[in-house]
């Protein structure tokens, strides 16, 4: 089931944004609790941003 943005509209798990991360090279994407620092992200995971 898609989610819902403010404005009412569903979005896909595939229209959400991806990045590649810089420890493991795997993409990535977009997590509700990244929403205000998505600029800043560069790992998957904790154990990747722990291993850098």
């Amino acid at each position: 089931m898609p989610r819902k943005t403010g404005s009412g509209k569903a979005v896909r798990k595939s229209d959400l944004p991806a990045k590649i991360c810089a420890s493991c090279g795997r993409p990535f994407s977009w997590r509700k609790k990244w929403e205000r620092v998505w600029d800043e992200v560069k790992y998957c995971s904790d154990r990747c941003r722990q291993q850098r």
